[in-house]
């Protein structure tokens, strides 16, 4: 005997839900590959100082959002499957799916809120030591040109800050964009730009997601007290 009633809006309710959540984990999925493979990120994040390479830990939270992703594209479904089929072993696995996913998004936001700042942090650093390179003409330094033409031509800035930007006539045609007006940005800001609006994005699509899992959790338990009580009768 199938639910009926109030029980019955709240099925097709959770079936909504789900479907919402099932697309907000296509777009998570869909959106992250676009940060992994952006031209600005990749120019920069894939670059290489000697033997060190750019910070990646950028990239570390992109590869836990394809996962999410992946993994809430997943859940959505057997949440429809469930919801649709009144089967509350399907609606049981998913309640316990949602918890697992909710205490992981929770972690990787406190994560994300403490290193908000050291992702642009790592890479101002990386920048650094490729600027300082080039300025102090260091033999050492093979491909620090190459490292600070990618910084400026990816990001169209030039100079640590406003007070270094004033490089030599040579350098500042060699490593800088060309610009008529000579005015450039400082390449500090926009990395700072660069990262936190990436970072804004995510966090929006990270809150979005915790409010539709929170309904989700309610109404799947509501549904399953629902499917046994009519079972009953």
């Amino acid at each position: 005997m199938g639910v009926e009633g109030c029980t019955k809006c709240i099925k097709y309710l959770l079936f909504v839900f789900n479907f919402i959540f099932w697309l907000a984990g296509g777009i998570i999925l869909g959106v992250a590959l676009w940060l992994r493979h952006d031209s600005q990120t990749t120019n920069i994040l894939y670059l290489q100082l000697g033997d060190k390479q750019a910070p990646n830990t950028f990239y570390v939270g992109i590869y836990i959002l394809i996962a999410v992703g992946a993994v809430m594209m997943f859940v959505g479904f057997l949440g429809c499957y469930g919801a649709i089929q009144e089967s509350q072993c399907l609606l049981g696995t998913f309640f316990t799916c949602l918890v697992i996913l909710f205490a992981c998004e929770v972690a990787a936001g406190i994560w994300g809120f403490v290193n908000k700042d050291q992702i642009a942090k790592d890479v101002k650093q990386f920048y650094d030591q490729a600027y300082h390179q080039v300025i102090q003409g260091d033999p050492n330094s093979t491909n620090g040109k190459a490292v600070l033409k990618t910084f400026h031509e990816t990001l169209d800035c030039c100079g640590a800050n406003l007070q270094e930007s004033t490089f030599t006539q040579f350098l500042r045609d060699d490593i800088c964009p060309k610009k008529d007006n000579m005015m450039y940005s400082n390449c500090h800001q926009k990395i700072d730009e660069l990262f936190s609006g990436k970072l804004y994005l995510i966090g929006i699509a990270a809150i979005v997601v915790a409010v539709i899992m929170i309904f989700e959790m309610i109404l799947s338990m509501v549904l399953c007290c629902g499917i046994r009580n009519s079972s009953v009768y």
